[in-house]
């Protein structure tokens, strides 16, 4: 994914992946939807309830905090939704104060399995909205898959989605092309009875055959230890090119409450490894010597009692 520091336009097609995911998933007739009364991931919704919560993160050396206020309503559908209002962004210490456009935004999510996820309208939001926006919706896509399975009741309870479809962050203009490809990776980490909670771990993994397009023959050979399955060219002018090639991953860990279903804490940590290069042509054929380069995000998200 394209990740920048200033406008993470990258994070919005993680977002889009994972609706293409997930909405294969509610259409695969195969999914293992057990009996409604040994399911144990459920959300239980109330109309009208109300939750808040404080998103941190970390992207590079830009550091933000910022806070998600929601209100449990019904959809015109009939279906339940948590509807989000954002405030109190900080950047770098620094209070910003968001234009009436993006303090006015509203994001729908909702944890019912027969509610998708889908992208926001999010195109006239402050750019640095974008990232807080698209990881909480990652969030709760992510227990929308684990809920909609049905099928994790115990500590170690597993399951896989193969998903490599590459999604695609290229505008044709500036981001001539940038794609990754990913599988989803999803265990039931920890139940606590006493607690009432349950942990659950979900990876966005490397595909065993990533279907990203790679141009150029030196984009082939892995950089680490998989497959390449992220990869991006840029163009700075007619006779300059910056194209980066390698591997991206996903880590999320979800706490949950039993009693209602509601995250109560959450965690993502994205990790890019990738070696770039600076062309002189299209073709990326002309470049010169390759420069390591990573990328590292991390996002903490908790419920305020």
């Amino acid at each position: 994914m394209s990740l920048s520091k200033s406008f993470p336009t990258g994070f919005l097609l993680l977002a889009l992946t994972f609706q293409f995911a997930v909405a294969q998933a509610a259409t695969n007739k195969s999914l293992d939807r057990t009996a409604a009364d040994t399911i144990l991931l459920k959300r239980h919704y109330r109309e009208g309830e109300k939750l808040t919560y404080f998103m941190r993160g970390m992207n590079e050396a830009w550091r933000y905090e910022v806070r998600a206020t929601g209100l449990v309503k019904r959809d015109s559908n009939g279906k339940y939704v948590e509807e989000y209002a954002w405030s109190n962004l900080t950047s770098n210490g620094t209070e910003i104060l968001l234009p009436p456009a993006s303090a006015n935004f509203r994001q729908q999510l909702s944890l019912d399995p027969d509610h998708p996820p889908t992208i926001p309208p999010i195109s006239q939001v402050s750019p640095m909205l974008i990232g807080p926006i698209t990881d909480l919706l990652t969030f709760y896509s992510d227990m929308w898959l684990a809920i909609r399975a049905g099928s994790l009741v115990h500590t170690g309870d597993h399951f896989y989605r193969r998903y490599s479809t590459p999604a695609s962050w290229a505008d044709g203009k500036r981001v001539l092309l940038g794609q990754d490809s990913i599988d989803f990776d999803v265990t039931l980490r920890n139940v606590n009875r006493s607690a009432q909670t349950a942990t659950g771990s979900v990876r966005h993994v490397v595909p065993e055959q990533p279907e990203v397009k790679l141009p150029a023959d030196w984009m082939h050979a892995p950089l680490v230890d998989t497959p390449n399955n992220w990869v991006q060219v840029v163009k700075i002018d007619d006779a300059k090119y910056v194209a980066e090639v390698g591997k991206e991953t996903f880590h999320v860990e979800i706490k949950v409450s039993l009693v209602d279903g509601k995250i109560l804490h959450a965690a993502l940590d994205n990790l890019v490894v990738a070696q770039k290069r600076q062309c002189a042509d299209a073709a990326l054929a002309i470049c010169g010597d390759p420069v390591d380069h990573q990328i590292r995000r991390q996002i903490e998200l908790n419920l305020e009692h």
